[in-house]
């Protein structure tokens, strides 16, 4: 018997192609803690119909994973849900940064790079000629921050990645690997000595290799027709629901189940739950966040636990907010605020600018993440609101008070 512990969208994929080499009915079972599938999937139909994504709202098509994720949307029948943006799409080239209390647009192209753009000192073309004349510094990692520094310039560290990695990860840059994050950047570096050279000979040698990887159908439609970004109806919970609904009766599911302990036996592995059951199982699939898996391991493997338990996770605040009839004066995908600023938010996000809804307007503030505890630390729901709603106001001059929202911490 396999065991996949956590019923996030990893759990759920996992247990989805688990199916595949074992059919058998009972052969896999999975344990979700909470009441609900999905993990940080999560979109939420307001009273006016409204949908607000909590989670992550666009998934990239491309490389091996954009072709996976493709291959699994078809398999479990939603290629006729997917809405695409393509990359001629104002929100695909219309990505804005706030510094110094004003929007800035990013270069979206090629002719871009030799102009000046705000708030940039001069043309980015002089940071791709610094990573072209920078000698490769042998290393086995370094923070996001220093790696684009050393490669690109300050400037772009400070304006374009920190507040990337900000909109990816809520994270800090400067504590972040790029070898964890931006592995493939750093490796250009390192084999190639520099990453404009690598990405150039790579792309000059051969095309994406997807090998172990069956191309989807709905996979070449997104190369043909330069997909950018996607989503489903309903928002990306769609995908949890079709899975759910697909593993409903080949897969046992446990609801409101949680792992406390793991035991190594020398024949598989002995599960404890919070019931004081025991599973034991041949094979466990971990989809729990580290800290979480580190626990479970402590008792027997106690370095390997302590190293998991380590890993930092942060909060962010998510802030969907919505305008009927009144609409938004930027066509953009939405805007990130650069660290540097000290600010309370990460970033905006257009939903309604990405996909339509009627004659609303709707608008999702990411608030905190790495800051969180400097900004937010025991605030209430009410007083998050009200920041994000300032902000917004202040910023893209939106009412105060919006018709609609929903506050998630």
């Amino acid at each position: 018997m396999s065991l996949i512990l956590g019923g996030g969208i990893s759990g759920l994929a996992a247990a989805f192609y688990a199916l595949k080499s074992a059919p058998k009915p009972g052969a896999i079972t999975l344990l979700e803690s909470s009441s609900r599938l999905g993990g940080w999937v999560r979109s939420v139909q307001s009273p006016e119909g409204l949908i607000f994504e909590k989670g992550p709202r666009t998934i990239r098509p491309k490389g091996r994973l954009g072709a996976n994720t493709l291959k699994l949307v078809e398999d479990l029948g939603l290629a006729d849900q997917v809405i695409p943006i393509t990359s001629s799409h104002p929100t695909a080239q219309n990505r804005l940064i706030y510094v110094n209390k004003k929007l800035h647009k990013l270069p979206s192209n090629f002719f871009s790079l030799f102009k000046t753009h705000s708030p940039f000192s001069k043309p980015l073309i002089f940071s791709i000629l610094h990573d072209l004349t920078t000698k490769t510094v042998p290393k086995t990692d370094e923070s996001i921050y220093d790696f684009v520094s050393r490669r690109f310039g300050s400037e772009v560290a400070d304006y374009a990645v920190s507040s990337m990695i900000c909109g990816i990860c809520a994270g800090d840059a400067k504590k972040i690997s790029v070898n964890f994050l931006m592995a493939k950047l750093f490796e250009l570096e390192q084999l190639h000595g520099g990453v404009i050279k690598g990405a150039i000979k790579e792309m000059m040698s051969k095309r994406p290799d997807l090998s172990g990887y069956e191309e989807s159908e709905l996979y070449r439609r997104s190369r043909i027709e330069k997909w950018s970004v996607w989503s489903v109806e309903g928002g990306l919970q769609t995908i949890v629901n079709t899975l759910g609904e697909h593993l409903s009766n080949k897969v046992e599911v446990k609801m409101d189940t949680t792992c406390t302990n793991l035991e190594f036996l020398e024949k598989g592995v002995k599960v404890t739950l919070n019931n004081d059951q025991h599973i034991e199982a041949n094979h466990v699939v971990s989809a729990l966040p580290a800290p979480k898996l580190g626990m479970l391991l402590h008792k027997q493997h106690p370095t390997l636990g302590n190293l998991l338990s380590s890993i930092e996770h942060v909060n962010v605040a998510v802030i969907n907010l919505a305008y009927e009839n009144i609409p938004m004066k930027q066509n953009a995908f939405g805007f990130l605020v650069p660290p540097r600023e000290k600010l309370p938010i990460l970033g905006v996000v257009f939903d309604s600018c990405c996909f339509e809804q009627a004659d609303w307007t709707i608008l999702t503030v990411m608030m905190g993440g790495a800051w969180y505890d400097t900004y937010f630390k025991g605030q209430s729901k009410e007083y998050i609101l009200d920041i994000a709603c300032r902000y917004v106001h202040e910023i893209l001059d939106m009412p105060r008070t919006p018709h609609a929202q929903h506050v998630e911490i």
